[in-house]
């Protein structure tokens, strides 16, 4: 049979699109080695502040705090009053000394904690948009070069829930023609080779919809993540990353409250701090 009757003539039944919903999972975050901290601060005369803030956490201190205030009190030599003789007044509540922070926009300290999301079920205008954010970030998406399309997960946004029915046959044609043109160009036959699979592979995404679901993983420190949830929760930003940005947010408030305690959440879903270009 010619390829082009392939096309035409899928042999597999059509199945029914494969609806997602995007998801959002923290999977990493900083971890400070307790041992290595107080070593140095017994050499600058600082550890009567780690003892102190390991006491009031009850031995558990919230890591991504303490690196970032540890960071920020080595700017000053700040931990005990005297250390510098231009210091007279050190702060003590662990939330205070954050909103200096944020008030004084002292923002570099912020980027030496970073943490690792995994997005699932996203779209690849989802990714194109995050990707732009390099700056103290790092990507790793998962290839359609190399991750071949069988299905095509896909969400309908609410502005084309009029015509519904219209997306989801779109959606299961581009399918079906996926894996009848993976058939008639004879992928899975025996001795193919790899190299072949990977061109044929990349050719076909480029008859993919963009709004495939897909997944990334992405890095970004704190300085990076204030940013981009208050650019990516604006009213005139894309619906989707609202979406999953909204639930970003929630997650770092609970993670670390005193670095985000300047952010709050709006009637229309916008999350908006009161120090801006920390």
């Amino acid at each position: 049979m010619p390829p082009t009757a392939a096309l035409r003539d899928p042999t597999r039944e059509s199945a029914a699109m494969r609806e997602t919903a995007p998801s959002v999972h923290l999977i990493a975050r900083p971890s400070v080695d307790l041992g290595a901290m107080r070593a140095y601060l017994e050499g600058v005369g600082g550890a009567s502040w780690l003892e102190h803030r390991e006491r009031e956490a009850g031995g558990a201190p919230n890591d991504a705090q303490l690196l970032i205030e540890f960071c920020g009190r080595v700017c000053y030599r700040s931990w005990e009053p005297g250390l510098n003789k231009n210091v007279t007044r050190v702060r003590r509540d662990q939330d205070e000394y954050f909103g200096n922070l944020l008030s004084s926009l002292h923002g570099s300290v912020f980027e030496h904690a970073s943490f690792t999301f995994a997005f699932r079920n996203v779209s690849r205008v989802f990714t194109h948009e995050l990707v732009r954010h390099r700056a103290g970030s790092a990507f790793s998406q998962e290839s359609l070069r190399y991750v071949r399309l069988t299905e095509i997960g896909f969400r309908v946004p609410p502005a084309l829930e009029p015509i519904r029915d219209q997306v989801v046959s779109l959606v299961e044609q581009l399918e079906e023609f996926q894996v009848s043109a993976a058939q008639a160009l004879a992928l899975d036959e025996d001795g193919v080779p790899f190299a072949v699979k990977k061109e044929i592979t990349s050719a076909l995404r480029r008859l993919a919809p963009i709004g495939l679901s897909t997944d990334i993983v992405w890095t970004a420190n704190v300085r990076t993540l204030r940013h981009v949830i208050e650019m990516r929760t604006a009213p005139g930003a894309e619906e989707e990353l609202r979406l999953v940005f909204d639930r970003v947010a929630r997650i770092m408030q609970r993670e670390v409250p005193g670095l985000f305690q300047d952010f709050g959440r709006a009637d229309d879903g916008s999350w908006l701090p009161e120090h801006r270009k920390v």
